[in-house]
C-alpha cells in the first residue's frame, strides 16, 4: 500500500502543471502611417536620402510598450509591431517625406542617385502613457548638405508628437502611437 502510493504521488504533481490554460496568440500590429494628401514630386526639387533610423535604448523590442506611473516601462508580450519599430518608422518617413512635394526624389541608402540632404536619426521613444491619456513618438533628426564646400548640417532637432489615448487596450494603443508618430512626421516636414 505505501508502495503505491510513493508511485502516485509523483504522478498526481504533474498533472498539477498540466491544467489547462487558453492559448494566447500573439498579434502583430502594422506600422503603417497613411499620409492625409499625397503630392507629386517637385520638379528640380533636391534630393533627399532617408537613412535607416537607429533605436533608441529599449526600443529594440517589437512588444507595444507603456510608461507606468513608476517610471518603469511595460512591454507587452503577446501584442507587438510586425518590424521592429526603427525600422518601420523609418521606411515611413521615407514614404511620408516622398508624398509631401517638397522633394525631387526622396531615396533610401545604396540609390544610385546623389543626393543633396541626407537625413539621420534616432527613435527614442515610442510608447503609451495611460496616466496621462497619450500616446509619444519622439525622433532625434539631423540633416546635412551634401552640396556645401564642406559637409554643413542643416537641421539638428528633436521632434515629439502625442496623440490620445482612448484606453488601456492593445488595439487602442498601437492606433495611438500611430497618430503620434505621424505628428512627428509632420514636425519634421515643416522643419526640412
Amino acid at each position: 500500500m505505501r508502495r503505491r502510493f510513493f508511485l502516485a504521488v509523483p504522478l498526481a504533481l504533474s498533472a498539477c502543471g498540466l491544467a489547462e490554460r487558453p492559448y494566447a496568440e500573439r498579434r502583430q500590429w502594422p506600422l503603417l502611417i497613411p499620409r492625409p494628401q499625397t503630392q507629386p514630386p517637385r520638379p528640380r526639387g533636391p534630393v533627399l536620402e532617408v537613412r535607416p533610423l537607429r533605436a533608441g535604448p529599449g526600443l529594440e523590442a517589437r512588444g507595444l510598450q507603456s510608461l507606468e506611473t513608476d517610471g518603469s516601462m511595460r512591454t507587452a508580450f503577446y501584442e507587438e509591431w510586425a518590424v521592429p519599430p526603427a525600422e518601420g518608422v523609418g521606411d515611413a518617413l521615407r514614404l511620408w517625406l516622398a508624398n509631401s512635394g517638397k522633394f525631387g526624389a526622396v531615396v533610401a541608402p545604396g540609390s544610385r542617385v546623389t543626393p543633396d540632404l541626407v537625413m539621420e536619426g534616432e527613435l527614442t521613444a515610442l510608447w503609451s502613457e495611460p496616466a496621462q491619456h497619450r500616446a509619444r513618438a519622439t525622433l532625434a533628426i539631423t540633416v546635412v548638405d551634401q552640396h556645401a564646400a564642406t559637409t554643413r548640417i542643416q537641421l539638428q532637432r528633436t521632434f515629439t508628437g502625442a496623440a490620445p489615448l482612448a484606453s488601456d487596450a492593445a488595439p487602442d494603443a498601437a492606433h495611438a502611437q500611430l497618430d503620434a508618430v505621424a505628428d512627428a512626421f509632420r514636425q519634421i516636414e515643416q522643419a526640412v
